[in-house]
């Protein structure tokens, strides 16, 4: 897969960081183990308070990026931070599958937003980071039409896939995907090294996923 970013998001974004990673995997229903894995994180990050779940490092550094593409987000939070809201409330996420729920683990241990996309259902061979536009139609997975002006957008030939608020319903990942296109989104710091995420993200695809053939390609907008 190909990658690029808009001059917008350099402008807007320098210290941006992008983990495109591309693997074989099966998407059952998540297991007890995963989800035991996803209730600790969960559990973990419960003793935060909550006026400190924006201030995560990595959270912190795409509210920024927001911040500077003109988008409010309180109105339109990162999913990470969501994410975390909800640990941090008590409230047990959604259990679905194991794509789904392992990104919601990686999520939760790094505060990075994560895209993750059924690559068969994602058109032509590269995708952009830019800013989404006014009036530009994004149907977001279980939330309908969303209003993706001022939101970093990944987009393939078709249009956009993901935001860090929500992916698109046009290229979800469901228990027939077979391809696996994820991208970390890194707009600053996080909790965890690059190296120890890779690892885990590793783990995590071939222990409950089944992947195979993993390729990671990490880019930033500066080149």
């Amino acid at each position: 897969m190909e990658v690029s970013f808009s001059d917008e998001i350099r402008a807007a974004a320098p210290d941006l960081k992008v983990m495109v990673v591309e693997a074989e995997v099966s998407n059952a229903p998540t297991g007890d183990e995963l989800w035991a894995e996803l209730t600790q994180a969960c559990s973990e990050l419960a003793a935060m308070p909550m006026e400190a779940v924006n201030k995560r490092p990595a959270v912190a550094a795409t509210r920024a990026a927001y911040k500077a593409l003109g988008k409010d987000p309180n109105r339109y939070r990162p999913s990470a931070e969501a994410l975390t809201r909800r640990a941090v409330k008590g409230l047990e996420l959604y259990r679905t599958t194991a794509l789904v729920d392992l990104i919601n683990l990686l999520s939760l241990r790094s505060g990075h937003s994560i895209g993750g996309f059924d690559a068969d259902a994602v058109s032509g061979p590269s995708i952009c980071l830019g800013r989404g536009r006014a009036g530009e139609p994004y149907e977001a997975i279980g939330r309908g039409m969303l209003n993706i002006e001022g939101l970093p957008v990944w987009r393939d030939a078709v249009g956009g896939i993901g935001t860090p608020t929500s992916d698109n319903d046009r290229t979800k990942m469901s228990p027939a995907t077979g391809r696996l296109l994820m991208t970390v989104n890194m707009y600053g710091p996080s909790e965890m090294s690059e190296a120890d995420f890779e690892a885990l993200m590793t783990r995590l695809l071939e222990q409950y996923a089944s992947a195979r053939h993993i390729v990671v390609n990490t880019y930033s907008p500066l080149g």
